[in-house]
C-alpha cells in the first residue's frame, strides 16, 4: 500500500507524475519489493491527457520504459468497463487477482491513437497477453 498527495492543483495531477510515482514507490517499500519484481501495472488510465501523460511518466520513472524494462506490461481495464467511481477499486482488484492467477494480462482495448506525450511503455493494446508466470 502506498499513498501520496502531490497537491499540484485542486483538480489536476502533477504533469510529471511525481505524486503517483511516490505512491507506487511507497507501495513497493511496504511490500518489500523492487521495481524489477513487478511485471504488470493496472493503470488508472482514464484517457485524459493530463492524467494519462503524468501517470505514464510516473510508471516509466519508477519501473523503466519498455527499453529499460522489457518484462513490464501496462494496461487500463477501464477501457473495457469504464470508470465506475466507487466500485472501480474493487473491480480492478478482482481483475488483477484473476490476471495473476491465470497469467493473463488484460488489454487496453481501442488503443489506436496513442498520445505521443505518454511514456514509451508496453500498453498491451487490443488483446490480452499470456505470461509464463506473474508472481506479483
Amino acid at each position: 500500500y502506498g499513498q501520496s498527495a502531490d497537491a499540484y492543483d485542486i483538480v489536476a495531477p502533477d504533469p510529471t507524475g511525481e505524486g503517483a510515482r511516490k505512491a507506487m514507490e511507497f507501495a513497493l517499500q511496504d511490500a518489500k519489493l523492487s521495481p524489477k519484481d513487478i511485471q504488470y501495472v493496472n493503470a488508472h488510465g482514464t484517457s485524459t491527457g493530463l492524467g494519462d501523460i503524468g501517470e505514464s511518466l510516473a510508471i516509466a520513472n519508477l519501473f523503466g520504459d519498455k527499453k529499460q524494462n522489457t518484462d513490464l506490461l501496462v494496461s487500463s481495464t477501464k477501457s473495457m468497463h469504464g470508470h465506475v467511481l466507487g466500485a472501480t477499486g474493487a473491480i480492478e482488484s478482482i481483475i488483477c487477482v484473476k490476471a495473476i492467477n491465470d497469467n493473463l494480462v488484460p488489454p487496453t482495448i481501442n488503443l489506436d491513437n496513442q498520445d505521443p506525450e505518454v511514456a514509451d511503455l508496453d500498453y498491451v493494446p487490443h488483446r490480452q497477453e499470456k505470461k509464463k508466470s506473474m508472481p506479483h
